[in-house]
């Protein structure tokens, strides 16, 4: 196959970036062709790392049980040096005079039973200078990513994704703060995650 340096010089991932970075043509495309534009805005900087923010509203359950599962997932693919990843909310309800709470104790057993430590997670605040230091914000429902685009002001280079939209059934990843189903949570959060992990890998073999 043609490697992503080949199709940038063809002017075939311009065209892309700059119908993408449009936001009005943005709002007609499917989420499958937003997904595309934004992985190949990161893949043709393939020699960078790939920075990843994951997102919910306190940042002590959903989002941070992302961050420790992808950076697992991409372990176990052997590519963990590709990515930096991290997790913050879209509120300060878990933060308290500066200093976040930890992971809430039943998504930290969660994670414990499946092998994973979150110890010194704690939480914090999504910031507008945030945008222009990762390359994709993954929300967990549709609420935050309204929340990251009213934070952000919008979402001209089409960063901002939840994250079961890059799986087949799609939806929201239910909060167990109030469903108190954290395994259900897990197994959502890990079947986006791989998904995610997946889509990028792919693109980065084209």
């Amino acid at each position: 196959m043609q490697s992503l340096k080949n199709y940038w010089q063809k002017g075939i991932v311009r065209v892309v970036v700059k119908y993408g970075s449009l936001l009005h043509g943005r709002a007609k495309m499917t989420k499958k062709k937003r997904r595309f534009c934004s992985l190949i805005c990161i893949l043709r900087r393939n020699d960078q790392m790939i920075k990843i923010m994951f997102v919910c509203h306190g940042n002590i359950c959903r989002s941070p049980m992302a961050e420790f599962i992808f950076k697992d997932l991409a372990k176990k693919k052997g590519v963990a040096d590709r990515f930096l990843v991290a997790s913050s909310a879209t509120s300060t309800e878990e933060i308290w005079n500066g200093v976040g709470d930890p992971v809430y104790p039943p998504a930290k057993a969660e994670l414990e039973r499946h092998g994973l430590s979150c110890d010194g997670k704690r939480a914090v605040q999504l910031q507008k200078s945030d945008y222009d230091k990762y390359d994709l914000f993954i929300g967990m429902d549709s609420a935050n990513i309204r929340n990251m685009l009213r934070i952000f002001g919008g979402d001209p280079a089409g960063k901002v994704h939840k994250l079961m939209d890059y799986t087949a059934r799609g939806g929201d990843v239910a909060d167990p703060w109030y469903s108190e189903r954290f395994d259900v949570a897990y197994r959502d959060i890990y079947e986006g995650c791989t998904a995610l992990l997946d889509a990028i890998l792919k693109q980065d073999k084209q």
